[in-house]
């Protein structure tokens, strides 16, 4: 099962991940902030409050919001790309 290990916040809608499988690098997020959980995320200081939740294994946020870690790595990639 995959897990996001540790992050940093970069600015705007931008993190740093790193993945237990050895995986980094950085993912923009601005694209995906849309509907309930996640329109608030685009106010930059609540977007910022962004942090690892070890026992989930993926990123949340201080509203509830989460995405799964398989997705964060596809955005990754897909970025990178």
């Amino acid at each position: 099962m995959l897990h996001v290990k540790d992050m940093k916040y970069l600015g705007d809608y931008r993190l740093w991940l790193v993945f237990d499988n050895g995986s980094t690098g950085e993912v923009n997020l601005e694209s995906e902030l849309w509907g309930e959980m996640f329109a608030p995320l685009q106010d930059k200081t609540t977007f910022a409050t962004a942090h690892v939740d070890h026992e989930l294994g993926t990123i949340v946020w201080a509203n509830g919001a989460d995405l799964a870690p398989e997705f964060l790595l596809e955005r990754l990639h897909q970025q990178a790309a």
